[in-house]
């Protein structure tokens, strides 16, 4: 029996950390307001905002060395307005080049793996073309922060096939042919993930194996959709779309919310909707980036690693990181 090594993460904010949010925005409608009378004084409240969330980035990626904290998902709201035409003349990385570095500089060192998950209305398998190259600029503005932080393609974008448009075989070939359309440095980061709704396990592994992807695979995902496919034979097709990426296989955690309210998450992970799903990973992976997804963000990690650490054959060893013997 392989032992296998655990990291836990989580998702942006802290609540532990006061005073900490790397999400602070500012309305398209205050921006305007205010550049209608002055505009230099509307970007500079915007640049001032994201400054003040990238300085609380670094507060969080400190408060994670602190406790053993190696994986970590950025806020995709860093930046107010970044990509809105509204701005289009901001400079951005040029801008906040010096923070964007510094942030980078701290991961690199302390060997953090990072990423983005962009919002759900990023959507390549549009039938939409706006939509499709709005979704494309997106992503180019996730890639350009890990750029500009001289992250390589260790550092990824987690994302969704997308809709169904009341024809899944079509909307899962338009995704393959707009694939085609993704720029380069953007396909390299690009990791697929399972939904809730949609698409299900099994069919993004498919469009991973086809376009040579990893899959991130969402354990509460599969269980609010899936077509009776039993998880355990997917799980060693799945870590294997990671083989050659230089990264141990990530999965996502969370339980549900309630049994009236399935999909939601709960402020924090049933111990029991994970145990037996590492049981069995344990078979063919030693190591695995676990991504937890609830409402109480880092407290709702550290309790799971200690609840999980009274399991059978589990052993901490961090505040964040188990090992299965």
């Amino acid at each position: 029996m392989i032992h296998i090594e655990i990291r836990f993460g989580y998702v942006a904010m802290s609540v532990m950390l006061e005073h900490a949010s790397p999400s602070k925005t500012v309305t398209l409608k205050s921006y305007t307001q205010l550049a209608g009378k002055d505009p230099a004084a509307a970007l500079n409240k915007v640049r001032r905002t994201a400054m003040e969330n990238l300085d609380n980035t670094m507060r969080l990626l400190r408060h994670n060395k602190a406790h053993g904290v190696m994986v970590f998902r950025f806020s995709s709201k860093l930046l107010p307005l970044a990509t809105h035409p509204a701005l289009a003349g901001w400079d951005y990385i040029e801008d906040l080049r010096d923070r964007l570095s510094l942030i980078g500089s701290f991961i690199r060192k302390n060997k953090m793996r990072v990423g983005f998950h962009p919002d759900h209305y990023t959507l390549i398998n549009s039938p939409r073309e706006e939509v499709l190259l709005s979704s494309l600029r997106d992503y180019e503005y996730h890639s350009s922060l890990l750029e500009a932080m001289g992250l390589d393609e260790r550092a990824r974008l987690v994302t969704h096939v997308g809709g169904c448009y009341n024809d899944r075989e079509g909307s899962i070939e338009r995704f393959k042919k707009n694939w085609g359309r993704v720029p380069e440095r953007v396909a390299g980061r690009l990791t697929l993930e399972n939904d809730d709704k949609t698409y299900t396990a099994q069919e993004v592994l498919n469009i991973c194996n086809d376009l040579s992807l990893p899959m991130v695979l969402d354990v509460h995902h599969y269980k609010c959709n899936n077509k009776g496919e039993n998880i355990i034979e997917l799980i060693p097709e799945i870590f294997k779309t990671w083989e050659l990426t230089g990264l141990s296989p990530k999965i996502h955690i969370s339980s549900p919310k309630s049994i009236s309210d399935f999909r939601s998450h709960h402020d924090f992970i049933n111990s029991d909707d994970l145990y037996p799903f590492l049981e069995s990973a344990r078979a063919f992976v030693s190591n695995i980036d676990v991504m937890v997804e609830a409402k109480q963000k880092d407290r709702a990690m550290f309790r799971l690693v200690k609840d999980l650490s009274s399991y059978p054959a589990m052993r901490q060893t961090g505040n964040a990181t188990l090992i299965f013997v």
